[in-house]
């Protein structure tokens, strides 16, 4: 019993972090919105099961990269709340890696939508 309180106590504090992320981070919520219309995209299209496991994936890995620069932004500020070199340095390596994840999510989201969108690009310039 008290491991399925355990349980609960821990999913409640990832779903407050996660509430949070949603609430006061406006890069989060924007790659949600980017993520809600992959997601429209993949039921529209009917991706096959790979291409929609491999979407899933990059959407992960794109919303986790941006948690950890979250928390890495923040454990910066509190130990070294003043604007040291190095300190910016973290924080701007931290956005390059959002930001390199993000161009992966692109090129993958490319490379899968690409042979979907032909036939409609081609019916719309006739």
């Amino acid at each position: 019993m008290n491991r399925i309180k355990e349980f609960w106590k821990s999913l409640s504090y990832a779903l407050r972090g996660l509430g949070y992320v949603l609430k006061n981070e406006r890069n989060f919520q924007n790659e949600v919105i980017a993520a809600i219309i992959v997601i429209v995209a993949m039921i529209y299209f009917r991706v096959t099961e790979i291409e929609m496991i491999i979407l899933f994936v990059i959407i992960m890995g794109v919303l986790i990269m941006e948690l950890l620069n979250t928390v890495m932004e923040r454990v910066v500020d509190i130990v070294k709340p003043q604007v040291h070199p190095y300190a910016r340095l973290i924080k701007d390596l931290m956005a390059a890696s959002v930001l390199i994840v993000a161009i992966l999510a692109v090129i993958i989201g490319i490379i899968i939508f690409i042979p979907y969108l032909t036939p409609q690009v081609a019916a719309l310039l006739k």
